[in-house]
Parts: structure tokens; sequence; C-alpha cells
């Protein structure tokens, strides 16, 4: 299995061993652009790889914050409670970048800003930008790719 996420189509398409298409999704990379800085709030570009896999088995909708299940279950009442709060729901694929000095190491590495492959509110908008660097899914799409891959499973992040 590989990943490859397309910016210009906000668009994730997981392909088989044999480079046939799995499954094709639509996210939502960030508001800021791409770019690989830390702080930045941008989606990173190049080569990474699946490092960890957080919220096996957890139940659609569960929040996490700092990778961790809050208990809370994400409502639209939860949501008008904290309105400016970065939702990460259900799974979350965390990245490493592979190419050091561009994605990886110093002050452009993707493992340690955080970048992940997650759940969004059902309300969220897929197919266009907004999120803060994360590549947002559909939970249910989520749950999908999450259970399709493995830690090491390669992810390329392009601009074309």
């Amino acid at each position: 299995m590989r990943i490859e996420i397309s910016i210009k189509n906000q668009s994730l398409t997981l392909f088989d061993d044999f480079g046939g298409i799995k499954a094709n999704y639509s996210v939502s990379t960030a508001a800021n652009g791409v770019g690989c800085e830390k702080s930045s709030g941008c989606t990173p570009l190049g080569h990474h790889i699946v490092r960890a896999k957080i919220g096996a088995n957890a139940a659609p909708n569960t929040v996490f914050v700092g990778r961790r299940p809050t208990g809370e279950i994400c409502t639209p009442e939860l949501m008008a409670a904290f309105p400016n709060r970065d939702w990460i729901l259900t799974r979350i694929l965390w990245l490493s970048g592979l190419e050091v000095g561009f994605n990886r190491l110093g002050n452009v590495d993707t493992m340690q800003r955080y970048i992940y492959i997650h759940g969004s509110p059902d309300s969220t908008e897929m197919g266009k930008i907004g999120s803060h660097g994360c590549v947002r899914m559909r939970n249910n799409d989520m749950v999908e790719l999450f259970d399709s891959v493995e830690p090491g499973t390669p992810v390329l992040i392009h601009n074309d």
C-alpha cells in the first residue's frame, strides 16, 4: 500500500501493492498552503511514512487532544461550546518526513510539527483548503483508510 495526497486536487489516493487505485477520498489541507517549516500552519510536501496509528477502535467522533482521547464525542453542541478548537476526531495517522533538511529534522520536521491525517467533524467541508497543516478527512473515510494501512506505509504529498 501507499498513499498519495494531492494538494491541487484536495484528494487522497490509496494505492495497492501493484499500483492499482484501492480508494480515493476528498480531503482538506492547510489554509496557509504548503510548506515544511515549524509554526507555518502549512501542509508539508514530499515523501513521508505513517509513523504511528492512533485511535484503533475509538468510537466515531471521538475527540483527541495531544493524541489522546479526551472522553468527549464531537457533537454540534460541543463544537458550539468550543468554536476555536481544531477538531481531531476518530483516528490519527501520524506522519514522519523522510527527506532530511526538507521535511525531516531541524526546523522542518513533519513529526515534530504533529502533522496527521485525521478525522474531522461532519460539517467540515472537504475538497477545499482549511486545515492548520494536517490532512483532514471525513470520519467514515478515515476509519476505512486507517484499517487499510500499517505503520511504515509510504505517503507522498505533492502539489500537482
